[in-house]
């Protein structure tokens, strides 16, 4: 290898590395070539020593609490009620190490920390606003992810979308990854059960806004359910189609949640009220 630029050379003594994160370890100073930082296109010599640290990658790093303010609907010694806003991602991934509700939580409540994924036992999406209940304890969390296995967790979602939806409806189809676009998700033929219900709240003149319950808890369910049926949800960006859009992210809201309470095993019942956007958003339609 001698001859070749650094990080050709280490390309292959690390094939199991990406080219972009060797390219980020030199950059950031991670490489020494003899006890000396080095570029990326300095020649290696035979006879020298390369020395890598390999700083860990965000998913491998601790997640770290950060001051980002929560509404809290409700808080007790076994779950937090959250009313999540628009733009907030749930959980770390890809992308988003950083800025998230578990980022948050984790700062509201230090001993999140000790949970599996900080209690989370189900996401919205980051554009969609709206009710998450969260663990305090593992015990729970355990009775929490339960429920949502037997679907005892009662979801309430008000959404816009495009059209005239003439009477309440179900829709009832399997939904897996998107064949061919594998980032989104659709519905599929061997996919996971999917239940969707909803209910006519008001007609407007090109838009309706619905009432829909989940039955089942797919990832963007609404979403792909409500498009597949020829209404997807104004603003969304992915299953929305090429008409032009009206408002600045997918139309939908987590408006009602409803359990049985882990501590006490009694039900309880949350709600949050219409967001301003979205309550904008039916101002103009009405118009």
């Amino acid at each position: 290898m001698a001859g070749l630029r650094l990080d050709q050379a280490l390309a292959r003594l690390m094939p199991e590395e990406s080219r972009t994160r060797l390219a980020r370890l030199i950059e950031e100073g991670h490489v020494r070539v003899d006890g000396a930082e080095a570029a990326a296109r300095r020649k290696v010599k035979s006879g020298e020593a390369v020395e890598v640290a390999l700083a860990p990658r965000p998913s491998q790093a601790p997640l770290q609490a950060e001051a980002i303010g929560l509404t809290i609907v409700h808080e007790d010694d076994d779950v937090v009620v959250i009313d999540k806003p628009a733009g907030l991602v749930v959980h770390p991934g890809s992308g988003n190490w950083s800025g998230t509700m578990l980022n948050a939580l984790l700062h509201h409540s230090p001993r999140a920390a000790d949970l599996p994924r900080g209690g989370i036992v189900h996401r919205l999406d980051k554009e969609t606003s709206g009710l998450l209940v969260v663990a305090r304890n593992e015990p729970a969390q355990l009775a929490l992810v339960r429920q949502l296995q037997a679907r005892t967790v009662k979801r309430t979602y008000l959404a816009v979308v495009r059209g005239r939806v003439q009477a309440p409806g179900t829709v009832d189809a399997p939904m897996g990854r998107h064949p061919v676009h594998r980032t989104r998700m659709a519905v599929v033929r061997d996919g996971k059960p999917a239940v969707t219900h909803y209910r006519v709240r008001e007609k407007l003149p090109q838009h309706t806004l619905l009432e829909c319950a989940l039955e089942t808890g797919r990832t963007h369910q609404i979403r792909v359910h409500l498009a597949s049926i020829g209404h997807p949800l104004e603003g969304d960006p992915v299953y929305g189609g090429r008409t032009a859009k009206v408002f600045h992210r997918q139309a939908l809201h987590a408006w009602k949640l409803a359990f049985v309470h882990p501590g006490t095993g009694k039900p309880v019942a949350f709600e949050s009220p219409m967001p301003a956007d979205m309550r904008e958003l039916l101002e103009r339609l009405r118009a």
